[in-house]
């Protein structure tokens, strides 16, 4: 699958983006997207499309109701890094 992304893996246009190539661009990554982890995916593209603005891990969490713990147990490297990166979003400003 030919995916037009920038030199860090995110995608270029964001119109370019759906499941399959989230799925891709993780399987890039060396990692499996499970149903726990499209379920932050999505939130995360519901909060862009709202605001416009990629949030803060620890609003993120806030926003999800779950402890920024848990989201690094199922993004490791870093979690709103690899949300955004397979959700088709910006990359994260700030501490992510």
């Amino acid at each position: 699958m030919n995916i037009n992304v920038d030199g860090e893996g995110y995608l270029v246009d964001r119109a370019d983006w759906s499941p399959e190539v989230a799925t891709e661009i993780a399987k890039r990554d060396g990692y499996y997207i499970s149903d726990e982890h499209w379920k932050f995916i999505n939130a995360a593209r519901d909060l862009y499309d709202e605001n416009a603005v990629v949030p803060p891990i620890r609003k993120f969490a806030k926003a999800m109701e779950v402890d920024a713990k848990y989201l690094y147990e199922l993004f490791p490297k870093g979690p709103m890094k690899m949300i955004c990166k397979v959700g088709g979003l910006p990359k994260p400003t700030g501490c992510v």
